[in-house]
């Protein structure tokens, strides 16, 4: 395994995110615990649960986007494979279940957010927009762009994100008000959501040969290093040589591996959701159907 430290503890723990996501833990936990009497005098305690939802969910993005696992996405696909799967299929649903209904509903108390709410939060535009954002990324000519240019990548990121939290939230369903989606469609959601993804999935693992150049040029593999390492091109290729130096698999494996590793966490994250609703399903049918132990038995004719 390539040593990552040669990169630098800057290249491999981005300060700028991380200050982003303390500061966002920060203000929870103060929201949340040390203030919430004097700031929300009306909100109930948060569950030791729902805060260790959320902050692992920020902890997991910052990992995914920031962290090791970003830097080593710049030098594997299946590294970078790995980092779009912990960001954007294992971090959304930790991060909107780990929010209180209360903090919510006071953010919501303004017309104009719950009008914008009310639009972000729609199924279909959730089920489209994070699939059709991902599947365009990994076009072998998008992704070598975005990779390679710092304003477009931070930005198509965060686009991705609330995308992630778009499509989430009609699973997770944080308020009630807004879960517009019963189990069986909750579970029929999910599953489409494996099937949007399956293509480009697909196209990954069966392309007879690599299909991007950012891990196999060595210009374009050093400037979109550039991203995470303050050098320029020259200045990488000569230092670290090119991404022959770093590579644990011949590009082509790379990217088969980097793809069946995406639809893998995919299939476990879908499947344990699909298994959670399809229980809680299950349950509230029993439940209704469930004579009343009050009610006098009706004698048989």
């Amino acid at each position: 395994m390539p040593d990552l430290s040669v990169f630098g503890a800057r290249a491999a723990w981005s300060p700028l995110l991380f200050l982003i996501i303390a500061g966002v833990a920060v203000l929870y936990v103060l929201a949340t615990n040390v203030y919430r009497q004097d700031w929300f005098p009306e909100a109930a305690k948060v569950s030791a649960r729902k805060q260790t939802s959320f902050l692992s969910g920020l902890a997991l993005l910052y990992f995914a986007l920031g962290g090791p696992l970003d830097l080593a996405g710049h030098l594997w696909f299946s590294a970078h494979m790995g980092s779009m799967a912990v960001a954007y299929l294992l971090a959304p649903p930790l991060i909107l279940y780990g929010i209180p209904e209360w903090l919510y509903r006071t953010a919501l108390r303004k017309p104009a957010v719950q009008k914008l709410f009310s639009v972000f939060t729609k199924p279909l535009l959730g089920l489209l927009s994070f699939n059709m954002l991902f599947s365009f990324y990994h076009l072998p000519a998008i992704h070598d762009m975005i990779m390679t240019q710092y304003v477009v990548h931070t930005i198509y990121y965060a686009v991705l994100l609330v995308a992630a939290l778009m499509m989430w939230w009609n699973v997770v369903a944080p308020l009630p008000e807004y879960e517009r989606l019963t189990d069986v469609k909750k579970m029929g959601y999910v599953f489409a959501n494996g099937v949007l993804l399956t293509p480009a999935c697909a196209l990954i693992i069966f392309a007879p040969e690599p299909l991007f150049a950012t891990y196999s040029d060595p210009l374009v593999w050093a400037k979109a290093l550039g991203y995470c390492v303050p050098l320029q091109v020259d200045a990488i290729l000569s230092q670290f040589g090119g991404p022959g130096q770093f590579a644990i698999l011949p590009p082509l494996d790379d990217q088969q591996l980097g793809g069946i590793l995406m639809k893998l966490i995919q299939e476990i994250t879908y499947g344990s959701i699909l298994y959670y609703n399809f229980v809680r399903w299950y349950k509230r049918e029993n439940a209704e159907d469930r004579i009343d132990p009050l009610e006098p038995l009706q004698p048989v004719k």
